[in-house]
């Protein structure tokens, strides 16, 4: 897409303008007006007036001699010609040199050119700029701008955004090819009676192109793109914000068909509550927007997408049907989606011809569309450190650490103690895993400290995607969350803050099992906890009494107490590759997750329990 901006003068260009006009009037207005008061005379009537002593003030110039009268109420102006005597008899005659005449104006004249002729221009200028202003507005007192949308539009362009550009949403683009046939083809469509839904609702969290996607709609179709922020409706002038709706649905109207594109749109299209005292201003924006929507019809040409983060915060007449007709989820990509994504971005910079992108996209589980892209970037940058011609695969492995875990931090130095409670810490996670079933496979465990705080950590990748987790899975990850404080028990019979990350994602997880799963026996499948903002981390809150929630902390205690119990004894029954495992990684710093499986079987194979799947998790 090209952007197409129209030049905005600001209001300091306007006032340039009549700084300049005051500046060229002084200048040459102003001396005009004095050059009328001189009188000019000849030589002879100057010496003639010098004889009678009629000469009051005299200045001398070069080319020319101006003079008053002896009352100083007339200037006068005569050639200078040669005269070896003329200051003599000035002198004689009593005229006083004086080094400038200064034409001196009677106090009403001085007021009305220095100061009520400046400012009636200036106040003309100004309010012939403020009609134009407002004319070029489009009227509706959209004066200095405030009140015009500041959308910019986009036009197609050979190098526009497509489909092909968005990899990883193939449901999404399936449910907006739809919108781009209709744009193509709306006769098709108008023929039989059906009409397009007014507004597409794109919901998702945060950088997995929903933005990108209107875009590519815009580009398929090739028609112009208004793309506008919710939170520009907002200004601190009541009724500023439903002009700007109302300018921008005529802008559309004029450019139809076109595209809408309304980001963060939660700004301005949050549930009324009809309280007094609330924001008006944003009550007024949404109730424009509602209208103008009511006010399209099917088969205008104009189609409004809008995307959001938190679509439970919406007013529900902006949701109903007749006006954000349909809701496309931008959900965070899958395996595959991933994998496309990687090598989307990956072209855009040289890699390595080995790189396996499919083992990139195990590693990178979670990642959204922007996550991914900075990992390709990341990969870019370190290849650039290294003095490499292109990314290789361990370029991009580290870069995956790198937006998991943060830099390596190299000035961190831990003492002897410090590395081996690390070294058990970190081999407890991974022993713990591996002795269960339903755990993913171990990828790499180090004990290098990163700039995120972490010590050491150790990343277990799943083989495929996984949408739900059995009881015993989540039993078994809370064990596992458990084994690093597990291990530094078994080994120096103490404990150490290494374990405060665990500590949180055991108990929440316990929790969310408890009071959200069902996975109570006491509790059965009643909710006892309500998620909100479930594409921005979740905000969880009890609902349930005071004796209940007791009830759940007690539950919650127990559960992890219990596998903390059974990490211990996974370890206390494999305490021998404990510590083998512990002192390679004591040795080494960094081991990969073949290697830890080698040693752990001591036959040199690679074995892992059959039912190691599911999703990849960071300890």
């Amino acid at each position: 897409m090209k952007e197409v901006k129209t030049p905005r003068k600001p209001l300091l260009y306007y006032y340039a303008i009549v700084l300049l006009c005051l500046m060229l009037f002084n200048s040459l207005v102003m001396p005009w007006f004095n050059q009328r008061k001189i009188q000019l005379v000849d030589y002879g009537t100057f010496i003639t007036m010098t004889q009678n002593q009629e000469v009051g003030l005299v200045e001398l110039q070069e080319n020319q001699i101006l003079f008053t009268d002896k009352e100083q109420t007339k200037v006068y102006k005569t050639g200078r010609m040669e005269d070896p005597e003329l200051v003599e008899r000035l002198t004689d005659s009593g005229a006083q040199f004086y080094p400038e005449i200064v034409e001196e104006m009677s106090p009403l004249t001085s007021l009305l050119l220095y100061w009520i002729l400046p400012i009636l221009v200036f106040v003309g200028i100004g309010q012939f700029l403020t009609k134009r202003m407002m004319n070029k507005a489009g009227g509706n007192g959209m004066m200095f701008g405030m009140g015009k949308s500041n959308a910019k539009i986009y036009v197609s362009s050979s190098e526009g955004i497509r489909f092909d550009d968005v990899a990883g949403e193939d449901e999404a683009k399936e449910s907006l090819t739809e919108i781009v046939d209709y744009l193509h083809n709306p006769k098709i469509y108008q023929e039989i009676g059906a009409s397009m839904p007014k507004g597409v609702l794109l919901v998702g969290p945060p950088g997995t192109g929903k933005t990108m996607l209107a875009k590519a709609v815009a580009g398929e179709a090739g028609v112009p793109f208004f793309s506008i922020s919710g939170s520009e409706f907002v200004e601190m002038f009541v009724g500023m914000g439903a002009s700007k709706v109302r300018d921008l649905f005529r802008q559309a109207k004029e450019k139809a068909p076109c595209i809408v594109f309304i980001d963060e749109i939660d700004a301005i299209g949050k549930k009324r509550d009809g309280q007094i005292g609330g924001n008006d201003e944003r009550e007024q924006t949404l109730n424009q927007l509602l209208t103008e929507m009511d006010g399209f019809e099917g088969n205008n040409g104009v189609i409004i997408l809008a995307a959001t983060n938190r679509p439970e915060s919406l007013d529900p007449a902006l949701t109903r049907p007749g006006r954000f007709d349909r809701r496309v989820p931008v959900e965070l990509p899958d395996l595959k989606g991933r994998e496309e994504i990687l090598k989307v971005h990956a072209k855009k910079i040289k890699v390595a011809e080995d790189v396996n992108f499919h083992q990139i996209a195990r590693m990178a589980s979670g990642a959204s569309g922007a996550e991914l892209a900075n990992i390709v970037n990341e990969a870019a940058l370190r290849a650039v450190r290294n003095h490499r011609p292109f990314a290789t695969q361990g370029d991009l492995e580290e870069s995956i650490e790198v937006v998991i875990a943060g830099y390596q931090k190299k000035n961190a130095i831990l003492t002897d103690q410090e590395k081996w409670t690390v070294a058990y810490h970190e081999i407890g996670h991974a022993l713990v895993a591996a002795k269960q079933s339903h755990s993913a496979p171990v990828q790499k465990i180090t004990i290098i400290p990163r700039t995120s705080g972490a010590l050491g950590y150790t990343m277990q990748v799943e083989e495929g995607n996984k949408y739900l987790m059995t009881k015993e899975e989540l039993e078994n990850k809370i064990a596992t969350y458990t084994g690093g404080r597990a291990a530094e028990e078994v080994r120096f019979g103490t404990s150490s803050t290494g374990a405060s990350n665990d500590i949180e994602q055991a108990t929440k997880l316990a929790r969310a099992m408890i009071t959200r799963y069902g996975m109570s026996q006491d509790f059965d499948m009643v909710a006892m906890e309500t998620t909100t903002n479930q594409y921005l981390g979740g905000d969880s809150s009890l609902t349930c009494s005071m004796e209940t929630q007791t009830e759940i902390d007690r539950q919650v205690v127990t559960l992890v107490k219990e596998q903390h119990a059974k990490a211990i004894q996974i370890l206390m029954e494999n305490r021998e590759k404990l510590d083998e495992l512990s002192h390679y990684l004591y040795e080494k710093e960094t081991i990969t997750g073949d290697e830890f499986m080698q040693i752990l079987n001591g036959d040199g194979k690679q074995e892992q329990n059959n039912d190691h799947k599911g999703a990849g998790e960071q300890v």
